[in-house]
């Protein structure tokens, strides 16, 4: 009977071990398309705490930085990377959005509906990735436009600590950032990609919400 537990623990930890190194493969992976990332908390399952952060009562426990400088933090260095993920190799992915691109955020019953839309239509929707109930479109920045009134400005749209105020279309922009794949979620599952991100050109971010709009109407 002893050797039963044993076992079990030692493919568990196999098993974190290949988490760890599906992160940082991942990291390095962003990193080559450009994309810069930046450690994230991650859940806790046990304890009485929800999340790694020491905030009492984490909104959103595994899902933000570590650091509230993560704006500046954010990198595609590779040695960096590695440097943080291997102090911290439990940490999850954050991906700042307005650098390379922007990210449609939808409730996932509108995101897959609209997921298939595009593909019977044959339109090429770029990287799109699934966290918990919500599904995540990647589209070619809108940037920093010089104009503000020619595009939906992003501060009247979605900041990471405006989540519950914003439970349909979010679009995250400049000064946003959303969890990257492998990341691990509070209930144990993992972000995970149903369109991997390639190193072709991002789509059109109307062209993709034209399609959005459709689906969560």
């Amino acid at each position: 009977m002893v050797g039963v537990p044993l076992a079990a623990r030692r493919a568990k930890r196999r098993g974190r071990a290949h988490g760890k190194a599906r992160t940082i493969t991942s990291v390095l992976d962003y990193a080559a398309l450009g994309w810069a990332a930046v450690p994230g908390a991650h859940p806790l399952r046990e304890g009485r705490r929800a999340c790694s952060c020491d905030r009492v009562g984490c909104p959103d426990p595994g899902a933000h930085p570590v650091s509230p400088a993560w704006r500046m933090m954010a990198t595609t260095d590779t040695a960096q990377l590695e440097r943080w993920w291997d102090q911290t190799p439990e940490a999850n992915i954050i991906l700042p959005t307005g650098r390379v691109f922007d990210v449609f955020d939808v409730p996932a019953a509108g995101g897959h509906t609209a997921l298939s839309a595009m593909d019977a239509s044959g339109f090429e929707t770029g990287p799109v990735a699934v966290n918990g109930d919500r599904v995540l479109f990647f589209v070619a920045t809108r940037g920093a436009p010089e104009d503000e009134d020619e595009w939906w400005s992003c501060h009247l749209d979605y900041a990471p600590e405006t989540i519950e105020d914003t439970p349909g279309l979010r679009w995250h922009c400049r000064d946003s950032y959303v969890l990257g794949p492998p990341s691990t979620l509070p209930d144990g599952t993992q972000a995970r990609w149903l369109r991997s991100p390639t190193p072709h050109p991002l789509p059109d971010p109307l062209h993709v919400l034209d399609h959005l709009a459709d689906a969560i109407d």
